[in-house]
């Protein structure tokens, strides 16, 4: 089972990255995506690396996003891909058939697109304005949320779908009536200075 809780990393070095990660793992947290931009490849090889060690270590998860060339090299969980990175089918072909594969999704007909697509899972979003994406998709609020969950059970289609953007603690209890199965957070758990309360509170919010 996909754990409901995303934490995708932050930091424009890999120093702060790191650390970011190390205190999220250490608080709690069982899914790591390492979302490095504007770095080099061979940066992201070395930091990835580092952070599979960790993961391993504290049994999380390891999603690496953009990169189904090191996630293979460096034996990642999976890679998440956004809707202009390299096509789910070539990097399953990449990463091999048992390895995890997200896509993100602003729209229904994104949505669509990424189960015929065949992705493991989808980051929808996002629900409100965030600064941690440079180009940001149409805002969903939860209305939106609730439509295309809608259209999703209309049509027997069932896939983890993960609510990102923005979201805070006090949002989660009303994204999970949405149906939605978890989120992805970013800058709330790297900001916090109680991250294992924060995750803990996290936690009971979407598995109640």
């Amino acid at each position: 089972m996909f754990s409901r809780l995303q934490y995708i990393s932050q930091g424009s070095t890999a120093t702060t990255q790191l650390n970011n990660i190390k205190q999220a793992l250490s608080a709690g947290c069982n899914w790591i995506q390492l979302r490095y931009k504007n770095a080099t490849t061979e940066e992201v090889i070395v930091l990835a690396e580092q952070v599979k060690r960790l993961c391993t270590d504290h049994s999380a998860t390891f999603i690496i996003n953009d990169h189904p060339l090191i996630a293979k090299a460096v034996d990642t969980d999976g890679v998440h891909l956004g809707l202009t990175d390299m096509t789910i089918m070539k990097a399953r072909q990449i990463v091999g058939s048992n390895k995890i594969i997200g896509g993100t999704a602003n729209t229904l007909e994104h949505v669509f697109q990424r189960v015929d697509e065949g992705c493991s899972y989808i980051g929808l979003g996002p629900l409100r304005f965030t600064t941690t994406k440079e180009k940001l998709g149409p805002i969903l609020g939860l209305r939106g949320y609730e439509e295309i969950i809608e259209a999703l059970l209309l049509r027997h289609i069932t896939i983890p779908i993960y609510a990102i953007g923005g979201i805070v603690l006090e949002d989660i209890q009303a994204i999970m009536k949405t149906g939605v199965y978890g989120v992805a957070v970013s800058g709330i758990i790297t900001n916090y200075p109680d991250k294992k309360l924060l995750i803990q509170q996290f936690n009971t919010f979407l598995y109640e």
